[in-house]
């Protein structure tokens, strides 16, 4: 588990382990002083203090850590349910040394004002973050890992937890720093056009709310669609503005 300031919501996550895994490892970021690593000691967690790597280096130095055969990642914000705890140890039980299977996947369901999301953009949100030690390792683009996975996986049915993005402010909040990885990532690829700017936003609404289903989610699944969409058209101006000013930055003299 990698964990920032989390005091208020790594309990529960530890909670949903506890009793069932052989070992918990915290990697804690250094500065942190808000009483995470006090509640992570109480739930048997072996504890690390580490300046932060990025989400993948600092998601890789967590297995790095572990002893055992089979490694979950869970992020402080989410809880094992009961249903996926008993598919992980039915599956488990009966994976050897000769198994075929290397990684477990399984949905995350998010709680967002008030209730579980279980249509759009949100759901399944299938996650891969069980693994067999030594087949596996975090990859992609910061802050968005993705676990490399070397042979089968296997694909369960019970949820992951999530508890990100309880409420409005919460999810804005992610649109600025989100938004300012996508510019980086991007400044270096052609400008966006009309096609960014005005198709991209009405198709991840579309695609999130009428053809994922998301209006059975109520207002919610009405504003995640919006705000999707929203954060799209805010991605692509930013790359257009940083491209702006790189351009105005060669023409002074």
């Amino acid at each position: 588990m990698v964990s920032a300031a989390e005091a208020q919501r790594i309990g529960r996550a530890l909670a949903s382990v506890a009793g069932w895994t052989r070992e918990i490892i915290v990697v804690l970021n250094t500065e942190v002083q808000d009483g995470t690593e006090e509640i992570a000691l109480k739930h048997g967690a072996k504890v690390f203090r580490e300046p932060w790597k990025g989400m993948i280096g600092q998601k890789n130095s967590a297995a790095e850590k572990a002893n055992n055969d089979w490694i979950l990642d869970v992020d402080a914000d989410e809880e094992v349910s009961d249903k996926l705890r008993a598919e992980i140890q039915s599956n488990l039980a009966g994976s050897g040394p000769s198994s075929e299977i290397t990684a477990l996947s399984y949905p995350r369901l998010s709680w967002y004002c008030g209730r579980w999301i279980k249509h759009g953009d949100w759901y399944p949100d299938r996650q891969t973050r069980l693994w067999r030690r030594g087949r596996a390792r975090w990859g992609g683009t910061d802050p968005h890992a993705k676990l490399l996975v070397e042979g089968r996986v296997q694909r369960l049915q019970g949820d992951l937890h999530h508890y990100s993005s309880g409420s409005i402010n919460r999810h804005l909040e992610k649109i600025m720093p989100f938004s300012d990885e996508f510019v980086r990532q991007h400044l270096n690829g052609r400008e966006p056009g009309v096609f960014e700017f005005a198709a991209r936003p009405f198709w991840r609404f579309v695609r999130a709310y009428f053809l994922k289903l998301g209006f059975l989610d109520g207002w919610p699944g009405f504003y995640i669609a919006s705000q999707t969409a929203f954060a799209t058209l805010v991605r692509y101006a930013k790359v257009r503005e940083a491209k702006a000013r790189e351009e105005q930055a060669r023409r002074l003299p």
